[in-house]
């Protein structure tokens, strides 16, 4: 890459880029189906607010700074509170969470979670969720957490810089 060009992000331009070339161009089906996972996440049966919560929980669980940081300014850019983003990673103390909310998170943390004692998603936690959300908001619900942990190989192993959108720094 050439440090000396102006319209390149700064982490870029210093060299810092992801470990894998653009998934995207060597698998070109992904786009197709990184759309496809958008619309049906997009149903409009949970609120945008509510999957972006869930989907920065999974960034913050699996460890990962480039989807916290991405999940992060799209709320924001949606106009969700710092407050409420910052309290994400302490959601079962904090008091600014809907109870649908609530269930939403503790469900991608089930899933996200190793239970030695049973099941990840007991069956109290399907009926608390059940409860908030009618069968296609639940369906999505869990597209949405599949669609975050769809990502999270990527995140993890290709390693994109945290605030630098894929086209930027993809080579």
């Amino acid at each position: 890459m050439n440090a000396t060009t102006t319209d390149q992000p700064a982490a870029v331009a210093a060299g810092v880029a992801s470990r894998m070339s653009d998934p995207t161009e060597l698998v070109p089906e992904l786009k197709e189906l990184g759309g496809w996972l958008y619309r049906a996440t997009g149903n409009r049966s949970v609120p945008r607010t509510t999957i972006g919560l869930v989907q920065l929980r999974a960034g913050q669980m699996v460890g990962s700074t480039y989807l916290t940081a991405m999940h992060s300014g799209l709320l924001r850019k949606a106009g969700e509170s710092d407050g409420r983003i910052d309290a994400v990673a302490t959601w079962h103390t904090a008091t600014c969470y809907t109870e649908a909310e609530r269930a939403a998170l503790a469900l991608v943390e089930a899933v996200l979670t190793p239970n030695p004692h049973g099941e990840r998603v007991s069956d109290a936690l399907y009926e608390e969720a059940a409860r908030h959300y009618d069968p296609k908001a639940l369906a999505t619900l869990t597209i949405a957490i599949g669609q975050v942990n769809f990502f999270v190989p990527l995140a993890l192993i290709g390693k994109p810089v945290p605030g630098v959108a894929p086209s930027e720094q993809w080579t």
